[in-house]
């Protein structure tokens, strides 16, 4: 669980996910909407694969990112139980 909130600790791998949203992506697709390098982009998207919030699948030369709402729906049963 501590991977999961330092991913969400950062507002851009934030921004990612919400990007992500919308539908599936590819790295240079995300990378396009933001002014940072494909290397830092890569970064985050690495951080957020290994929180298991999203997924990677190689479509050919591409490598494209899909949210794991899995993860998501663990999280909210988690916070859930805090609720009086």
């Amino acid at each position: 669980m501590n991977a999961l909130f330092k991913a969400l600790n950062d507002p851009t791998r934030r921004a990612i996910l919400e990007r992500l949203r919308g539908g599936p992506a590819t790295a240079g697709a995300i990378a396009e909407q933001f002014q940072f390098s494909a290397p830092t982009i890569s970064h985050h998207l690495d951080l957020l694969r290994q929180a298991d919030l999203v997924t990677s699948q190689k479509q050919g030369q591409f490598v494209v990112y899909t949210l794991n709402m899995t993860v998501f729906d663990e999280l909210l049963g988690w916070l859930y139980q805090f609720k009086s």
